[in-house]
């Protein structure tokens, strides 16, 4: 499969032109991937343009293309969207990356009331750090579209949420299966994923939650950490509704 890189000017690409790779991007095709002139490669601009062309010149610094084929790809309907808990150490983040390379659309971070990790002062740093580990996993899934990732969420953000989407809680306890529910008739309609952190979502945050419209839900009979969660629970949409 030929390699992957993102660029904006893919956007307005076309047959016949020349798009180049510059900066931290062209240093990764050039110098750590190793592309080399008359090499096959993809480039896409993360909002569906997908182009292949042909290496003509690699250097660290600048990484030219001859464009030779373009497809315009939609965007997934419906769309899957994951509400993830902040979580401490590195699994929130190990959950991004993995729901982006599983096909996730959209990633909410969400300051649940049992989340050890808090993002009040910091926030525009984890955004941006979650839109690179989410910019990364996508070129490495080779995705036409790059998921989205929107800002902090408090739990009064889902129950506002449930009223348009369909809202999925994953809920050890829970009697319903994803399995179950997942292949149920969205009718347009977003699918939300809600993850909770370590110690789960509090009483009071899923009282709210389903008094809103949201529905319980369970992955099987063993219980995933945050980080697993959310990658296992969008392999099954995926499945379910023929993304697989």
């Amino acid at each position: 499969m030929a390699l992957h890189f993102v660029t904006d000017d893919a956007a307005s690409a076309h047959p016949g032109d020349a798009v180049s790779l510059t900066g931290s991007e062209a240093h990764h095709a050039a110098a750590v991937r190793r592309v080399r002139v008359d090499e096959t490669v993809t480039l896409g601009d993360g909002r569906g343009a997908w182009l292949e062309g042909i290496v003509t010149a690699a250097t660290p610094k600048q990484v030219d293309v001859r464009v030779t084929a373009r497809t315009d790809l939609p965007a997934a309907a419906p769309r899957f969207v994951l509400v993830q808990a902040l979580a401490k150490g590195d699994r929130d983040e190990l959950a991004v990356q993995a729901a982006t390379e599983l096909g996730v659309d959209a990633i909410v971070p969400w300051q649940a009331a049992r989340s050890v990790s808090r993002w009040d002062a910091k926030a525009d740093k984890g955004i941006a750090r979650w839109r690179t580990i989410v910019r990364e996993a996508a070129k490495q899934a080779h995705r036409a579209w790059i998921p989205e990732v929107e800002g902090v969420a408090r739990t009064t953000d889902l129950v506002t949420m449930a009223g348009t989407a369909l809202v999925l809680v994953l809920e050890p306890s829970a009697s319903d299966r994803l399995t179950v529910v997942a292949s149920e008739a969205v009718d347009g309609r977003d699918v939300v994923l809600v993850v909770g952190p370590e110690g789960g979502i509090a009483p009071e945050e899923l009282s709210a939650l389903t008094d809103a419209g949201a529905r319980l839900v369970r992955l099987g009979d063993t219980v995933l950490r945050t980080s697993t969660a959310g990658a296992a629970a969008i392999s099954v949409l995926s499945a379910a509704h023929g993304r697989w």
